[in-house]
């Protein structure tokens, strides 16, 4: 996914009704897909949100990083590979726990 910068979180300071925290996520091929929000964690002082296809049609999730500036929060693409690891790495220890 690319072109995140303008992603909305919604979240508990929305000004607008909803049940799930969703995003709206635009790919590489300008196709906007949303997804739910079930998790944010953090690692090495940086937050991350681990999402799923709000449409149920993928059984994989995606893990973004939250950044924050004076427009409030949006998501990026993780790149560094070493990042990644220590995501995963904290997401797999998350996932144990939670079983």
């Amino acid at each position: 996914m690319s072109d995140n910068n303008n992603v909305h979180i919604h979240d508990e300071n929305c000004d607008h009704d909803h049940e799930e925290e969703v995003v709206t996520l635009t790919d590489a091929e300008g196709k906007e897909r949303e997804f739910i929000i079930v998790e944010e964690m953090n690692v090495s002082n940086e937050r991350y949100a681990i999402m799923v296809p709000a449409d149920g049609e993928d059984e994989d999730g995606v893990i973004m990083k939250i950044g924050e500036d004076e427009n409030g929060e949006y998501l990026v693409d993780i790149e560094d590979d070493e990042e990644w690891q220590k995501v995963v790495a904290a997401y797999e220890k998350l996932a144990d726990a939670q079983e």
